[in-house]
């Protein structure tokens, strides 16, 4: 039976019969950020040369196996998926060209989804751009329409890419190559901040720079709306695909930052605690970006004092390397940003990107507002009833929540992470300690209203969406590093434990994180299901040795087990309501004894289904049901409830 299209009802998402849905899902799936032929994995060394004929058929799995993968999803309990693809997946061979055969694999892909009762929205995926620039995203001919050289960027000092930095003979991490988790850094470097200010503010800030007779931000977000348009044309009849995410962690590049402001700690510039690495200034960046040398803050977390400080001041392109291709100028030297004189850059005006005559420029309020507008109008030329997945840059904090030009039927898709987790690939438990701001979490009660309160912030930004009438909040990306420790677990693994105790940290994580989602009950999707994931330090998901996927095919060693292959699965396989004809008011686990409680407000006949999986009851439960009745329905781990002459319905289940 197909999935029947969701709606928004304030924070809600409904479906046409009226039922109230929470969307637990997952990312599909980490890989998709790199081709599939050739091999994309940023551990594999490579120029990029052939960034024109590479295809993404086959990510995140060829067709023959989708079966099994799909299968897998659904019976962990998922029922929505943020299934990626990228721009260049779409537009890799040049403005315009379309990869046909790569559209009508990834059409089949989603409706394969439906046919195994998952919901999916589309994740047109980036991080720091593109591939040649440390991610992925972006179609390496963007660079060339604007003027710039990819190859060059490596040596100039204006990336930081694994696929260069990285020996693949040694293996491993190589903190002292490539430190971990750094690939965000690149969002600060020269042909990062350069595209992203083109791409969303090219109008302001250079208005005469024209690609093909269009001002280059008309150009390179018509062709970024271009490729999701092939991919919406191909989706438009299929009834569980319920819309399109705006744009995954965008960045602002030198949006609303003084020409020569360096970021060394809160400032009334941006008030987020400086993180490790290079502390660029746009000047910095457009110099360097010219080829002349430059000495940057290097920042490092100091042990001593327990905070990021300046641990050094290298010289950035010391060679003299421009990235500017023959013939080309930097289009904001043009605009009168600065000039360059000698062997270096004269400021002409500090302000350019940050402020004009009495208008100062605001990221979200005077371009994020008007690309959601955008991407909702086209998306919806083509689906009416579709729903726009919004994200604004996590880099640049949360403090004024989303533009108040947000379009109608918006979802707030914020992503959240226990960012010392991510970064640091190591869970401190029972005591969590945070070693950007110094301070210490005792014990999982603490940790967890940490959480709670965290999400709690994002949650309330929805509040002000659909004029004022509120949005859903789904959680894009949550997740954790299952190469905690120095991959501890893996090595365990390797060595022959199947003791669930090598994954006791992963579950205990997880679980405090679902702990404050079912408390807030909001929806998530988490980061990440991975078909290829390895339990390998230098490949992971494949890309910049991530290793987030809940599924690995070094652990399925059993194929007649629905579950091999899956990582610390009592964190994230648990009992949830995930259809309700009426409104949720509680749902609570207690992982340690199995005891969940649902409770709901009755409306229109009132029944419910609720995912219960053997998973956390391997010897049965027993229900204690107030207001209702229940039906089991062993065979798809579900319980279906009923009201009795009640408007109110509390679920109890106890393990047996």
């Amino acid at each position: 039976m197909p999935l029947s299209r969701l709606h928004i009802d304030g924070e809600w998402f409904v479906d046409a019969e009226g039922h109230t849905h929470i969307l637990r899902g997952v990312n599909l799936g980490g890989d998709c950020k790199v081709p599939f032929t050739p091999n994309g994995h940023t551990n594999i060394p490579t120029d990029f040369s052939d960034h024109k004929t590479v295809s993404f058929i086959g990510r995140p799995f060829p067709l023959a196996e989708a079966e099994e993968h799909f299968a897998r999803l659904r019976a962990w309990g998922f029922n929505c998926l943020r299934l990626l693809t990228t721009w260049e997946a779409v537009e890799h061979e040049g403005p315009g060209k379309y990869d046909e055969a790569y559209l009508d694999y990834f059409a089949t892909l989603c409706k394969m989804a439906g046919d195994h009762g998952l919901y999916v929205f589309v994740d047109f995926h980036q991080d720091v751009w593109s591939r040649m620039t440390g991610g992925d995203g972006a179609p390496g001919w963007t660079f060339e329409a604007v003027g710039l050289d990819f190859t060059k960027f490596h040596a100039a000092g204006a990336t930081h890419v694994m696929q260069y930095k990285y020996d693949p003979a040694k293996g491993g991490r190589q903190e002292d190559r490539y430190p971990t988790m750094s690939w965000a850094q690149n969002y600060v470097y020269p042909a990062n901040a350069i595209m992203w200010t083109l791409f969303f503010a090219g109008k302001t800030f250079c208005p005469d720079f024209l690609v093909h007779g269009r001002n280059v931000q008309d150009y390179l977000q018509g062709h970024y709306i271009g490729a999701m348009m092939a991919i919406a044309e191909r989706l438009k009849d299929l009834p569980n695909v319920i819309g399109f995410d705006s744009l995954n962690e965008p960045g602002s590049g030198y949006v609303g930052v003084p020409l020569s402001y360096r970021h060394l700690g809160r400032s009334d510039v941006k008030a987020l605690p400086a993180r490790p690495g290079l502390a660029w200034s746009p000047l910095d960046g457009l110099a360097v970006a010219q080829g002349l040398p430059r000495a940057i803050p290097d920042l490092q977390i100091d042990p001593e004092k327990l905070r990021v400080d300046v641990a050094d001041t290298p010289v950035i392109n010391p060679d003299g390397v421009s990235i500017w291709r023959a013939g080309a100028k930097c289009p904001f030297e043009k605009a009168g940003a600065y000039r360059r004189a000698g062997g270096e850059l004269e400021v002409l005006d500090e302000n350019f990107f940050s402020s004009r005559g009495n208008q100062t420029f605001d990221m979200d309020r005077d371009f994020m507002g008007p690309f959601f507008a955008n991407v909702a109008a086209r998306i919806r030329e083509v689906n009416a009833d579709w729903l726009l997945f919004a994200e604004l840059d996590p880099g640049a904090g949360f403090a004024h929540g989303f533009p108040k030009d947000t379009p109608e039927r918006t979802v707030n898709a914020s992503h959240w992470y226990d960012i010392v987790t991510l970064v640091t690939k190591s869970f401190g438990f029972p005591q969590w300690y945070n070693p950007f701001t110094g301070k210490t979490l005792e014990g999982a009660e603490a940790i967890e209203e940490a959480y709670t309160r965290q999400l709690a912030g994002i949650k309330s930004a929805a509040e002000s969406l659909n004029a004022g009438t509120g949005a859903p909040t789904l959680i894009g990306e949550c997740g954790i590093p299952y190469d905690l420790d120095q991959a501890a677990a893996f090595k365990a693994w390797a060595a022959g434990s199947r003791d669930p105790a090598i994954w006791e940290k992963h579950v205990i994580a997880l679980d405090l994180m679902y702990n404050a989602l079912d408390k807030l009950l909001i929806s998530s999707t988490q980061w990440n299901y991975t078909a290829s994931n390895r339990n390998d330090e230098a490949v992971g998901d494949g890309w910049n040795q991530e290793d987030l996927s809940i599924y690995s095919i070094d652990q399925r060693d059993n194929p007649d087990d629905i579950n091999s292959g899956g990582r610390a699965l009592e964190g994230f396989v648990r009992p949830y309501a995930r259809k309700v004809t009426g409104r949720p008011l509680k749902m609570k686990f207690k992982r340690e004894t199995g005891a969940f409680r649902f409770i709901y407000d009755v409306t229109g006949d009132g029944t419910a289904e609720i995912f219960v999986p053997r998973l956390q009851y391997p010897n049965g439960f027993e229900i204690e049901v107030e207001g209702g009745v229940a039906e089991r329905d062993d065979a798809n781990q579900l319980i279906h409830l009923k009201p009795v002459n009640s408007d109110k319905v509390a679920l109890i289940l106890t393990r047996l």
